[in-house]
């Protein structure tokens, strides 16, 4: 049996469902975590995380792809919403919070496009937060 996710991989879970809605809707990010805010399930979330991460990676989107664009195998708008919303969540988590280590992030964001994504979409994810980690964090002691 399935064990339940953590309140912090629930933050995450909701932080892609957010970003995937204002990508599509094209709403302002409040509207977009209030309604987010507002799902049954959303209790058992962290939600200073899910504000964190949602509002951290959706207000510095063009940023976060400057960084992933050159990392991808494809043209960005071969991007699933999917992937695109784990990347820039994962982006942001790896350039505003030095305190979670990247392979928490990294595996954070497998987890997660497992759950949401294509067949293969957390092989994709991974390669390209291998390198984008190496790039942001490349002193990061657990890399040795």
């Amino acid at each position: 049996m399935k064990q339940p996710s953590s309140p912090r991989r629930r933050a995450r879970e909701f932080t892609v469902q957010a970003l995937y809605q204002a990508a599509l809707t094209d709403s302002p990010a409040a509207e977009t975590a209030k309604n987010i805010r507002e799902s049954k399930d959303f209790k058992k979330a962290d939600g200073d995380l899910f504000a964190a991460l949602f509002f951290g990676a959706h207000s510095n989107q063009s940023t976060y792809m400057q960084q992933i664009r050159p990392l991808l195998d494809r043209d960005e708008n071969e991007l699933s919403p999917i992937e695109r919303a784990v990347l820039l969540m994962a982006c942001h988590e790896l350039n505003a919070m030095p305190e979670t280590p990247y392979p928490v992030i990294i595996n954070e964001a497998i987890e997660v496009t497992k759950t949401f994504g294509g067949t293969d979409g957390h092989k994709f994810v991974n390669g390209i937060l291998d390198k984008l980690a190496l790039q942001l964090r490349p002193n990061d002691p657990k890399r040795n």
